[in-house]
Order: structure tokens, then C-alpha cells, then sequence
């Protein structure tokens, strides 16, 4: 089987879509997208293609090792994210090929479902406990918010009490019982995350997202490992390397790599079974498409760290198209009691429907990060 032709598909909301033919017409798909910067990853696909036209497709470790090292310069988030999609694409090629899902080619599964929460808040949190008690009623156990909308480097008390009041009104709407994560996003400075998360202690939080940037971990790292609620940290990050130095520190307790970002189910299974030797626990980023949570569960169903999993179905960036969307069946996501069953279909275990898909990608998007500004007119970390 060799590999025949690279194509890519930009669709709405913000997702981007590769599909890859054989000339044997097994067909794999992927999802190679950075946020706000769709084209220019595909532009990279396109790129990376020259390396992969006449490949055998089932050689996907070589592939992969080809794609990162071949072209001198490494990582970061355009190369890795097109690397991303293209290397889901290929393990779909190849569970199709052998008529298994992935999981099963990757040793089998430890689970045949996982726990998945709900994204409430905006990025200007309002309404959030209406919304917790939504999610809780169409059976999630876990909701996932935003804890602030802009702060500076030192902000007024007014604005941690704000916070504080977020999240301790979601706490009394749903109780205790249901798990919250509190995404501070990377908006946060260090002066300012050490106050919050010590006044966020006492609402038992199941952990707190991006407490700082990544790269700002080392100033927070003692605040880091003396509070009792968990850290997650790693949207951001795009290869073992960038996660080995933040295992090192001790500091973070769950890490969440993005499939989408973080090279693939290739990569992305080396970077879980290092942070299983920190006893570090995995929890998939993922706000994209049917691919990419389908890529995740695939992860998830063989590594032992994982316990919940993101996943983007309402989330408030999908205005003109949502997860199920772009899929034959749309019961492949079937949440139940909190949790959603690992696809045991061929490949990846969705199918995509690409009349629909081809039609929307006609139309496209153009979607960009807002920009925030705070009350001095300088640059708010969005």
C-alpha cells in the first residue's frame, strides 16, 4: 500500500481536516489545526507531504521520525500540529487496514470507558452555575470553568473575591458530589496565582488549569507543591522534551497533552508513559472536533493515567457547527452517567461525512483569538 495524496479541509467552527488516500482506497483522517492559526498548519501538511507520496503509510513510526527530524528545525506548535493530523490520518489508515481499532494495535485497552466533563464558563464568567446544573442534569459528573477574565501582574482584592464568588456559587449549585476544574488559562501572573490558589483551597477543586504560563512554572513552583489541590498543566506543550522538564519539576500532578498538538497518537503515548513514571495522572486536552476526541479515546483506552476527558460538544466557540456535525454516526459519542464508551470501530472509529464536510469547507472560516486589553490599554493574556 503506498500513499497516494495529502489533502486538507478548513470547516467551521475554527477545525481543520486532513485526508489521506491510498491506492488501495483506505482513507484516514486527521485533524492538523493550532487555534486561530488553521491555514498556516495546513500550509505545513502540504509541506510535509512531499515526504509522504509513495510511502507505504503502515511505516508510521519512520514517518513520523522523518517529518520532526528531517527538516532540522523541531517542534513548536505549526509543525507539530500538522505532524499531529497527519499521524492520526495514518494510524486510521492502518486500523482499517487490519480491521481493528487503534487501541487494539497499541496492546488493547485497560478501559472501556472514560469520564468526561463539561466546559460551563465563558471567557468572561457569567451564569456559570446555571449552566453547571445543566451539564449535571444531562448527566455530567465534572464541569470545567474559567476562573478569571483579565488581571494584571498585581490586581486589586476585588478581583480575587470575584473568583473566589465564581466558583463558590457553581460549588453550591451542584454540590459536592460534583467534580469542578478551574482553567485560570494562562492569564494569570505569578504574584496573582499564588493569592488564588491558596483562596481556592477550600472549595475542593478536582484541579486548577495553566495555573501560570509554562513557561513561568519555576516562580510558582513551591506554591505548586505545597497546596492540596491538583495542578494540570501541558495544553501548550508539543513534545516529550517540553514535558520532560516539566514532570521534573514535581510540581504538576496531571499533564494534557492535546493529540491535536502534541504529534499524534505517536507522540502523545510516549509523553503518557512518561508522566505515569511520575505518577502523573493524563487528561486529554481537547475543544476540536470528532477526530480529535476520537484520537484521544484511542489514547485513553490504553493508558493507565487517564482518568476524564475533554471533549467540546457545546462548547460556546462551535456557533456554526458542532462535535457530531461532521460524522455518519452521530451516536459514536454516546455519553452516559458522566462517562462515553471508547469507539471500537475500524481506525479511529468515526466516520467522517464528507459531502457535508466538503461543503463547509467551501465555505471555511478565518476564526483569530480575541484580543483582550486591560483598563491601561496594554495586552491582557486572553
Amino acid at each position: 500500500m503506498k500513499i497516494s495524496s495529502v489533502n486538507t479541509y478548513q470547516v467551521p467552527p475554527r477545525w481543520a481536516f486532513v485526508k489521506i488516500e491510498t491506492d488501495e482506497g483506505i482513507v484516514g483522517w486527521g485533524e492538523p489545526v493550532i487555534e486561530g492559526r488553521a491555514a498556516t498548519v495546513c500550509t505545513a501538511v502540504e509541506e510535509l507531504s512531499d515526504y509522504l507520496i509513495g510511502q507505504d503509510p503502515a511505516n508510521i513510526e519512520d514517518l513520523w521520525t522523518v517529518m520532526y527530524r528531517g527538516g532540522f528545525y523541531r517542534g513548536g506548535p505549526i509543525l507539530m500540529s500538522a505532524i499531529s493530523g497527519i499521524d492520526q490520518a495514518l494510524w486510521d489508515i492502518k486500523g482499517k487496514a487490519c480491521g481493528l481499532p487503534v487501541h487494539q494495535l497499541l496492546g488493547g485497552r485497560v478501559r472501556d470507558r472514560i469520564s468526561v466533563y463539561s466546559w460551563i464558563g465563558g471567557d468572561r464568567p457569567s451564569e456559570t452555575a446555571k449552566q453547571a446544573q445543566d451539564a449535571v442534569a444531562r448527566g455530567f459528573s465534572a464541569v470545567k470553568m474559567n476562573g478569571t477574565d483579565e488581571i494584571q501582574f498585581i490586581d486589586s482584592w476585588d478581583k480575587v473575591a470575584r473568583a473566589i464568588d465564581n466558583v463558590a456559587t457553581v460549588r453550591g449549585a451542584i454540590g459536592d458530589e460534583i467534580g469542578i476544574a478551574v482553567d485560570f488559562h494562562g492569564r494569570v501572573h505569578a504574584p496573582m496565582a499564588k493569592v488564588l490558589i491558596r483562596e481556592l483551597e477550600p472549595l475542593h477543586l478536582m484541579f486548577i488549569e495553566e495555573p501560570v504560563l509554562s513557561e513561568n512554572l519555576d516562580a510558582v513552583v513551591d506554591t505548586l507543591r505545597a497546596t492540596p489541590t491538583p495542578i494540570a498543566l501541558g495544553e501548550r506543550l508539543f513534545t516529550r522534551w517540553d514535558f520532560k522538564s516539566i514532570l521534573s519539576t514535581g510540581a504538576v500532578n496531571i499533564i494534557q497533552p492535546d493529540p491535536c498538538h502534541s504529534g499524534g497518537i505517536t507522540e502523545t503515548r510516549k509523553i503518557a508513559a512518561m508522566a505515569e513514571a511520575h505518577d502523573v495522572a493524563l487528561a486529554l486536552h481537547c475543544p476540536l472536533g470528532p477526530v480529535a476526541l476520537a484520537t484521544c479515546l484511542q489514547i485513553d483506552a490504553g493508558a493507565y493515567n487517564a482518568f476524564i476527558q475533554e471533549q467540546s460538544l457545546g462548547i460556546h466557540y462551535n456557533d456554526d457547527n458542532d462535535l457530531l456535525d461532521y460524522v455518519v454516526d452521530r451516536s459514536v459519542f454516546e455519553y452516559v452517567d458522566g462517562m462515553v464508551k471508547i469507539p471500537t470501530g475500524p481506525g479511529l472509529g468515526v466516520q467522517i461525512d464528507e459531502d457535508y464536510l466538503k461543503g463547509r469547507a467551501a465555505l471555511g472560516h478565518r476564526w483569530r483569538n480575541p484580543i483582550w486589553r486591560h483598563r491601561d490599554g496594554s495586552l491582557s493574556e486572553w
